[in-house]
């Protein structure tokens, strides 16, 4: 669960004539993740694919165009059936389709040249002027086009070069003919228009009406458009019939790719092969059995080792074969300088192909869904713990205290559920699970506080005269101290939170990293200054200086849990006489303080500049009770909005509404609510604008309680949270095989 699950190094050797058989095994199990061999054993070459590569590459290359052709995707046809003949029948598909497809590009390209010339022409038909009178004139000069008429009077009765000059319009559309001046030899409408904005229009050349040869034109297009539409109908008939054959064949074809080139990866001379792999120790006897079954004793199959890394980079290995722990064993890389090394086993320690394991996440299936959230920073190396399952745990409990309200809980486990059951991809349905997981911790925080929608009165209705059991929000003057208690709710939050991470960057460290010693000045010196601090900050040492909330509001001001500070635990004052510390009191948790400076100056000096980090990262965590208030005060917003509210003589601010059992008559108005304002038509209409913003407006609190305390609580697991011990960037689990979705096996 914390860990990725155990992977073991294989290694498979054999003669060159069972590799296919051997090959064809381990890819029908899709269970070993295979390792490139990088060319640095003495004698050994990397494999050549197997015979027939090269046409099959070809054939699943055209295949793979047909369906895209065909716009055929993966899982909207029924698995086709692979019988004798098979290339026959795709090269007729292939001779077919490619027909059609070239018909369609043939006359898509004269739809777009009808297109075209109708454009040219439907300025003219505005005009309402034959074509052939607007061309073929030697005297005068014409020009078409389109521009401010205005502008283009202007300029004309300006220009020097021309005489006389006439204009048609028909809509934008401009038609001059003008006489130029004996002086000028040709464009003078060119000249005169520069430097105003005109577009110019070539005149078609045809005898026919504009009107009437845009009407043949568009009869064209027509034509045209309906020959595309048969083409289509054509290739939607193919793609019926013909959609899982061509699955089918993608998928046979992938998978003897796939083999054929698999010799790539391997170690070869000229008659054997190696070839190594990583695969989850669980599964290596089904491996066993596999290979046993279908060659025999013709290959050699053996369990390298069992792999456990720590995350600085030293490998724990179990020589499976010895029995017995072997570390920081040299690599094969790394080896006599960087030369070649001989593929042998000598003493019990055999030089293989350099590569880390990948990562096999193994968590609950409750917990799956928050994978994504994790891979979204980078998947988890296969030597660091995985934060799945604290993600798990955490995440959702942010969230929810930040919404805490049934009404938005109970929308975003609809809309998860949704997402979860309506979408393939995987990221999405995981989405899902984690938005669903987040409502139902929404749901669970809102009957605590008692908020329906914003709605306060859910709380009585469930617990009676008492009301919520968490009280109130602190939205109001009057329970200010309620949210000064979320406040330090919210920073507990982070101080468990980060001492999580501490712990586990700890068991990290002790258990393969530093050894006991190291792990305390590396991350005991952090857990020691973040407690020393904080409990600090809640003894009445300096107090003038530190808010009074801290000692009240878990002391009766908003609850009365006889909470009012941690005692000083004096140690001894410093005599008087002392330069700065004369008579000062060093206590316990300043202490504890001190000491985790110290061992972390003796561990690394370098990270002394960040000492700051326990209490700025603490006090990030105000952000829950931030987006708490903020979310709430949104939601009584657009309820006021909506109901209006009053203030009774005990000082009671409801809303105007018929839960609350309050009326106009039973206090002041403090705002009369859309529901109430005016008579007659100026009711009805301020009713219906009521309903627009009380639907509108929650619809916004319920989006941006994703945006904030989604993001907010993302921020709070990645920077703080996961900065303390988790780095990321492992491999990807990529098994050599192909699950069959076309064809059974």
């Amino acid at each position: 669960m914390l860990r990725p699950e155990r992977m073991s190094k294989i290694s498979m050797a054999g003669s060159k004539g069972v590799m296919p058989a051997a090959i064809e095994a381990i890819h029908e199990l899709n269970l070993v993740h295979l390792s490139d061999y990088d060319g640095s054993w003495e004698g050994f070459d990397n494999g050549n694919p197997i015979e027939g590569a090269d046409d099959a590459s070809e054939k699943l290359v055209t295949v793979r165009a047909l369906e895209s052709t065909l716009e055929l995707s993966d899982d909207e046809m029924a698995p086709g059936r692979l019988e004798e003949g098979w290339e026959q029948r795709l090269e007729e598909i292939r001779t077919r389709i490619n027909e059609l497809d070239d018909q369609r590009s043939e006359v898509r390209d004269q739809l777009r040249q009808v297109d075209e010339r109708i454009d040219r022409v439907a300025p003219f038909a505005e005009l309402g002027i034959d074509l052939d009178l607007l061309s073929g004139y030697e005297s005068v000069d014409v020009l078409v086009g389109e521009g401010d008429h205005a502008d283009v009077t202007a300029a004309l009765e300006d220009a020097e070069g021309i005489r006389a000059f006439e204009t048609f319009t028909g809509g934008d559309i401009v038609a001059i003919v003008a006489a130029p001046t004996a002086d000028v030899d040709e464009a003078p409408i060119d000249d005169a228009l520069v430097g105003i904005e005109f577009t110019r229009h070539p005149v078609p050349e045809t005898e026919r009406g504009p009107q009437a040869y845009v009407g043949e034109l568009e009869d064209d297009r027509r034509k045209l458009e309906a020959d595309i539409e048969e083409i289509d109908a054509e290739l939607e008939r193919i793609k019926q019939e013909d959609g899982g054959f061509l699955l089918r064949v993608e998928e046979e074809l992938t998978i003897e790719v796939q083999r054929a080139e698999a010799p790539l990866q391997f170690a070869t001379t000229e008659r054997a092969f190696v070839a190594e792999g990583w695969i989850p120790s669980a599964q290596y006897d089904d491996l066993v059995a596999t290979l046993q079954e279908r060659v025999g004793d013709s290959v050699e199959l053996e369990e390298l080792e069992r792999a456990s890394y720590d995350r600085h980079g030293k490998s724990h290995t179990e020589d499976v074969q010895q029995g017995e722990q072997a570390a920081d064993e040299p690599d094969a890389s790394e080896a006599d300088d960087g030369k070649q090394q001989k593929a042998v086993t000598d003493g019990g320690s055999t030089v293989t192909m350099d590569d880390q394991p990948p990562t096999v996440q193994n968590n609950p299936s409750a917990a799956k869904p928050f994978e994504a959230l994790v891979k979204a920073v980078n998947r988890p190396k296969y030597n660091e713990l995985d934060p799945t399952i604290f993600m798990f745990l955490t995440f959702p409990l942010f969230f929810g205290f930040m919404i805490s309200d049934v009404g938005y809980g109970l929308l975003y486990v609809l809309i998860g559920f949704y997402m979860y059951q309506s979408f393939d991809s995987p990221g999405i349905s995981s989405l899902g699970g984690v938005a669903m997981w987040c409502g139902g911790f929404t749901i669970l925080f809102g009957i605590l506080f008692g908020e329906f929608f914003g709605i306060h009165e859910l709380g009585y209705m469930l617990f009676g005269e008492g009301g919520a059991p968490m009280g109130d929000k602190g939205l109001a003057p009057a329970t200010l101290d309620f949210a000064l208690a979320w406040l330090i709710i919210s920073l507990l939050f982070g101080i468990i939170h980060l001492n999580i991470g501490y712990i586990l960057d700890f068991v990290e460290n002790i258990q393969h990293g530093h050894g006991l010693w190291g792990a305390i000045t590396h991350s005991g010196s952090w857990i020691l200054m973040l407690n020393g601090l904080w409990i600090w900050v809640f003894t009445p040492q300096a107090s003038g200086v530190k808010p009074d909330f801290l000692f009240t509001a878990f002391d009766g001001a908003a609850f009365d849990l006889g909470f009012s500070g941690f005692p000083m635990m004096g140690l001894f004052t410093f005599p008087s006489g002392i330069p700065f510390l004369g008579g000062f009191e060093l206590t316990a948790p300043l202490l504890v303080l001190l000491l985790g400076v110290v061992l972390l100056a003796i561990g690394d000096p370098v990270e002394l500049a960040e000492f700051a980090i326990p209490f700025a990262h603490g006090v990030s965590y105000a952000r829950i009770a931030a987006v708490l208030l903020a979310k709430g005060g949104m939601a009584f917003v657009v309820n006021l909005l909506v109901f209006g509210g009053i203030e009774t003589e005990a000082g009671d601010r409801p809303f105007l509404a018929p839960w609350t059992g309050y009326g106009h008559g039973d206090g002041t108005v403090m705002f009369e609510g859309l529901f109430h304002m005016g008579d007659g038509a100026v009711a009805i209409g301020a009713f219906i604008l009521g309903v627009l913003v009380l639907i509108f407006g929650h619809i916004v609190v319920l989006l941006l309680g994703i945006t904030s305390a989604g993001l907010q609580g993302i921020r709070l697991e990645y920077v703080e949270f996961f900065g303390k011990f988790y780095e990321g960037g492992g491999k990807n689990y990529e098994p050599f095989g192909h699950d069959r979705n076309h064809s059974e096996d």
